[in-house]
């Protein structure tokens, strides 16, 4: 007969595993310390992504900004008035 049966091996895997468990001692306020260090690193993470969101935004703005002021002084042909758009005034062929 086989002396490692699937008993004798269950047998002797919970006879290791209670000795290993049985050598974990926790320390009383275990839960509360890495419940505080959660909350500490769920805190700064919410107040980095609060910091980066105003960075993008005033970049986005800043950048926009910026932009709109590169737009040249003077107003352009469009905007002159001095040119005659097509269909204004007397200017129509065939009107008498």
């Amino acid at each position: 007969m086989n002396d490692t049966s699937p008993d004798r091996t269950e047998q002797e895997l919970r006879e290791a595993l209670e000795a290993l468990a049985g050598g974990v001692q926790a320390a009383p306020d275990a839960y509360r310390t890495a419940r505080g260090d959660w909350l500490r690193r769920e805190r700064r993470r919410r107040l980095v992504l609060a910091v980066l969101i105003a960075v993008v935004f005033t970049l986005a703005t800043v950048i926009g900004l910026w932009v709109l002021n590169q737009a040249p002084a003077h107003p352009g042909v469009i905007f002159s008035g001095t040119g005659r758009a097509a269909g204004v005034g007397g200017g129509v062929v065939g009107s008498g």
